[in-house]
């Protein structure tokens, strides 16, 4: 039997009221620079900028030793463009991602046609490839680098209509293309994967791909094929990479994730009957699986940052922002539940 699924709200601290108001404000102004080429190209000159280099964000380190993503002034990537020798017109690729409590608009913007220790210089900072950058971001700044990258990623690749194999245009925007022949529009896209927590009920289940860091273990997950429901997902995914039956499924929450290309993430618990629980590792899927103790999952999310190299083997958890983590977490709160009642 499967549970329905449950629809999780996040608690404000604000009277709802307005806060409602406010983020309706905002997401209907977004809507209207979407839609308004005109009022996009105005509201882009007042905008802060998000910087990236051949898909890299730029980080800056702030006073507290912990980095950020750097956030220019449009005046002053104007003149970062001019002092390198580039045309003012490039500023016109930028990309609307967003708008902040504070009704800042952001937009962000690939200058890998410059040379990158040069652009390094002007901005005092250095471009990260995003996999090392998730590591070391917190708060929002994650989630917005990764929509930055993922819509930038999706025009560098999408310049072409797949019917016609004509050009594609961009609003100003950068929400849609439009094929300069057919009319085609095209929005940019997401893939489904279900990344699911397995537990036996004292017991979660975890596992890596060879392409994980070193030590590092996460959450089941596996994209969706056609035509199926989440639940089939999910019952799929676990017999082939760990050989399992799952008898209880419940949804938790969703997460876009940039890898490997701009990924819909669907996070679910799973439970299976604890006198099944004996693994078959599918080691074409996965390097290594294997059941976590709430002692064993505890010591690992003491570890803050990834093991450098000489470092002794550790076993260590995706970052706090990482829908892995927060099915892990609340895994932990549950177990912590069962303790106290038993």
């Amino acid at each position: 039997m499967f549970r329905p699924l449950k629809i999780l709200l996040t608690a404000t601290k604000c009277s709802p009221t307005r806060c409602c108001s406010s983020f309706v404000s905002r997401m209907r102004y977004m809507n209207r620079l979407k839609e308004d080429d005109d009022a996009c190209s105005a509201a882009l000159q007042s905008a802060h900028i998000f910087l990236f280099h051949r898909l890299s964000p730029l980080l800056q380190r702030t006073k507290c030793g912990t980095l950020r993503p750097a956030e220019l002034m449009c005046s002053d990537v104007q003149s970062i463009l001019e002092r390198l020798g580039s045309y003012r017109s490039l500023l016109k690729e930028s990309v609307l991602i967003g708008c902040s409590e504070q009704n800042q608009v952001q937009f962000c913007l690939d200058v890998g046609e410059l040379d990158q220790a040069a652009v390094e210089e002007q901005c005092e900072g250095n471009f990260i490839d995003l996999r090392k950058a998730f590591f070391l971001l917190t708060g929002p700044a994650a989630p917005l680098v990764a929509k930055g990258q993922a819509l930038l990623r999706w025009h560098q690749a999408s310049g072409f209509c797949s019917a016609t194999g004509q050009p594609t245009q961009r609003n100003q925007a950068g929400s849609q293309r439009v094929c300069s022949s057919s009319g085609i529009v095209y929005y940019p896209k997401m893939s489904p994967v279900v990344i699911v927590l397995v537990s036996d009920g004292k017991r979660c289940l975890l596992g890596r791909q060879p392409s994980f860091p070193r030590g590092m273990f996460s959450a089941l997950a596996g994209f969706c094929d056609m035509g199926e429901t989440l639940e089939e997902t999910v019952n799929r995914e676990v017999a082939e990479e760990v050989g399992l039956e799952v008898h209880s499924i419940s949804y938790s929450s969703s997460q876009h994730w940039p890898f490997p290309h701009s990924s819909f993430m669907l996070g679910c618990h799973a439970s299976i009957s604890p006198a099944h629980t004996q693994l078959n590792v599918d080691r074409t899927e996965l390097e290594d699986a294997r059941w976590f103790s709430l002692e064993e999952i505890t010591c690992a999310l003491q570890v803050k940052t990834p093991p450098k190299r000489g470092d002794p083997p550790v076993c260590w958890l995706p970052p706090k922002h990482a829908i892995a983590n927060r099915l892990i977490r609340e895994w932990m709160d549950r177990q912590g539940l069962s303790e106290k009642e038993d």
